[in-house]
């Protein structure tokens, strides 16, 4: 098992994320869906040691990621831009991220023209600020980033948000391409039902902080997360 939860607790006040076992496979590509409070960023904070639990224990690939850096080193994650660098242009901070990983600029420049579809543009060669920069394309920089090296494991937290449907769909097939090239496990958390349903190979529904159910994706998995969060009754009511 690449990720594995193991009796994980983490309480703010009434809400409290538990989970007694979870274990995410080398090569999948993991989909966490709930509403606003159910826990989902917390879930991916703990993944990356950015907050402690309070009890439990996070392993990748069997390291203990509170006790243990090493995991940083095969690591990609973008969860808000708190991530970025917003003083430095695009070009700037894909630098800094590629020195971290030994990479050089041939490197970084071949790794980054995966991306020239995604960035449409409107990211290098802007002479911009990142911190001027859209929400959407600050996101596109942040999740750029996280694959620049070609890590073996990438965390997002709705990484479609603030995206044009035709940049979902581009980086929907970056994610895919990157799994069935370099066998990366991929994780990923969205209120987009639609793009989880079509990029995941597994999807746990998260709510109140715990996982109520798992679902390994078909072409079916797209209507029984709508029938699960009743969409459908939602938007039959506007019409």
């Amino acid at each position: 098992m690449y990720f594995q939860l193991d009796n994980i607790t983490k309480k703010y006040g009434d809400f409290a994320l538990s989970i007694p076992n979870l274990q995410i496979s080398r090569g999948a590509i993991f989909g966490l869906v709930g509403n606003n409070g159910a826990g989902k960023t917390t879930f991916l904070r703990l993944c990356l040691d950015l907050i402690q639990a309070d009890s439990g224990k996070v392993l990748s690939n069997n390291m203990n990621v509170a006790k243990n850096e090493n995991w940083k080193k095969y690591t990609g994650s973008y969860l808000d831009e708190g991530f970025l660098i917003d003083f430095l242009t695009p070009e700037e901070y894909f630098d800094f991220v590629g020195s971290l990983h030994g990479m050089t600029e041939q490197d970084i420049k071949k790794s980054l023209s995966r991306f020239k579809q995604l960035f449409n543009g409107n990211i290098l060669g802007q002479n911009k600020y990142i911190r001027d920069m859209s929400t959407g394309n600050k996101n596109k920089v942040g999740i750029a980033a996280a694959m620049l090296f070609n890590p073996e494991v990438i965390l997002l937290d709705e990484p479609f948000a603030n995206l044009d449907p035709t940049s979902r769909k581009i980086l929907n097939n970056l994610l895919i391409e990157s799994n069935q090239e370099r066998n990366t496990t991929i994780i990923v958390s969205s209120h987009d039902i639609a793009n989880v349903a079509d990029l995941c190979s597994i999807i746990a529904i998260l709510e109140e902080g715990q996982i109520v159910r798992d679902i390994k994706t078909s072409d079916k998995t797209y209507k029984e997360l709508q029938n699960y969060f009743e969409i459908e009754k939602l938007e039959s009511s506007k019409i």
